[in-house]
């Protein structure tokens, strides 16, 4: 079933954006939670769709141009059937929210905000600091030069190592300066909200999705959880969301059993990933020879305007101030992969070739880190987008999922599977707690 589109009665439009490797339809549970909730006189619906399946790999401000173009477009073709859109809101899973923060900027530098209520903002699981781990040493450019090259654009983009229109920083960056037409225009929003998946997350991990410099849940048995009144068990409490637990530390003969036991059990199919795990890698990399060479031709006939849209229209100045002084030494990025570490307590030899105000950033959140969750390794640059994103004043919801480790799928539910049943709670909550009409 279709669940987009509206009657010319409705005067609110939401457009939902999809994520890497999406489509339309990984959306329909989201679509169709919006549909329940309200009717078609209500509430119209656009399934974005142009920046589907591999087109995503042509990076954030491209899909961000499609977004903006297919919005105007609607809003017009519901106006020359006599319907009158006033207000505007946007979802965005995954990937996709870093789109639709890219195509709301557009819009407020074009006007178009300025004819339309901004009602909610809202993305599930979206990395709006990146995909770089938070670690430290050698593994940074390691991991940064086998997971940004595999996605053409957008893991540049992503991994942050692209230098945004010779401005010297990463575009993610840019979108996170308060002078940017990026934030001006996210801050009119009534409504921000975001969710993030606190475990079993391998696209997107905690820290990012949720916009903070800590992560409690780094040991799952060590914290006890305060969830929101009427969704237990999946939707933690955002002002309080865990506390510690009691439970000693150490193995005990309990959990030594439990693990064992565990282990005997899945012999066979930990064997066989052993086996698998270094094909699908291989697979994984002729594959992004192929995409990233069918991105680059994408992207040659995008700019020279062959590929349906004029991106001329798109390319307005994204700062409305000049641009604050260049990010100058960031660390390069990896795969988020890799286990999570902290801030040392001292310098270390990369620190040392970093510039002041990289250094000052970094002793200034060593100064407040909390004691029992200790601040990530995460860098500078980082540590800015965190303090410059909150100021916005964002409604974080932590999501425990347990039923499906794929949580980055099942958040949105992203297609009809029993183990994916708790999605349909955090679905539950975003419309009746957050959404506003």
């Amino acid at each position: 079933m279709d669940y987009s589109g509206g009657s010319i009665n409705a005067d609110h439009l939401c457009v939902v954006v999809h994520g890497l490797w999406g489509n339309p339809n990984h959306m329909k549970t989201v679509a169709k939670t919006l549909r329940d909730a309200y009717s078609d006189d209500e509430l119209y619906i656009l399934l974005a769709k142009r920046n589907s399946g591999s087109s995503t790999y042509d990076g954030i401000e491209r899909g961000g141009e499609r977004v903006c173009e297919e919005i105007q477009e609607e809003i017009k073709k519901i106006r020359a059937n006599g319907g009158n859109i006033t207000k505007l809101s946007v979802v965005g899973y995954s990937l996709g929210g870093l789109v639709s923060r890219y195509a709301v900027g557009l819009l407020h530098a074009k006007g178009v905000l300025d004819e339309l209520r901004p009602m909610n903002f809202t993305t599930f699981a979206s990395p709006h600091l990146g995909v770089r781990s938070p670690l430290r040493g050698w593994h940074n450019h390691v991991w940064n030069v086998l997971g940004a090259r595999t996605l053409s654009m957008s893991g540049r983009q992503l991994f942050t190592i692209d230098n945004f229109r010779d401005t010297g920083k990463a575009l993610l960056s840019i979108m996170a300066d308060p002078d940017s037409i990026f934030m001006e225009g996210l801050a009119r929003f009534k409504r921000k909200t975001l969710y993030a998946n606190i475990a079993h997350d391998r696209s997107v991990p905690y820290y990012t999705a949720c916009i903070a410099k800590t992560d409690p849940y780094r040991n799952l048995e060590k914290v006890k959880f305060n969830y929101v009144p009427g969704y237990e068990d999946v939707v933690l409490d955002p002002i309080n969301p865990v506390r510690p637990s009691l439970k000693p530390d150490g193995m005990t003969l309990e959990s030594f059993t439990n693990n064992s036991l565990w282990y005997l059990k899945n012999a066979p199919k930990i064997t066989l990933i052993a086996v698998l795990v270094p094909i699908a890698i291989i697979g994984f990399l002729i594959n992004s020879v192929i995409q990233n060479s069918r991105s680059s031709k994408r992207i040659k006939l995008y700019e020279s305007g062959l590929a349906g849209i004029e991106p001329g229209k798109y390319r307005v100045p994204v700062m409305m101030q000049e641009l604050r002084q260049r990010v100058e030494g960031a660390y390069e990025d990896i795969n988020n992969s890799q286990h999570q570490e902290y801030l040392a307590s001292s310098d270390d030899e990369n620190e040392r070739e970093m510039n002041e105000r990289d250094r000052k950033t970094l002793a200034r959140e060593r100064r407040m880190s909390h004691p029992q969750w200790p601040t990530l390794a995460l860098a500078p640059y980082q540590f800015d987008m965190i303090n410059q994103l909150d100021s916005l004043g964002w409604h974080k919801y932590p999501v425990y999922l347990r039923k499906n480790h794929h949580t980055h799928a099942a958040i949105i539910v992203r297609m009809e599977k029993p183990s994916f049943v708790e999605g349909y709670t955090v679905m539950k909550h975003w419309i009746q707690e957050e959404f506003l009409m």
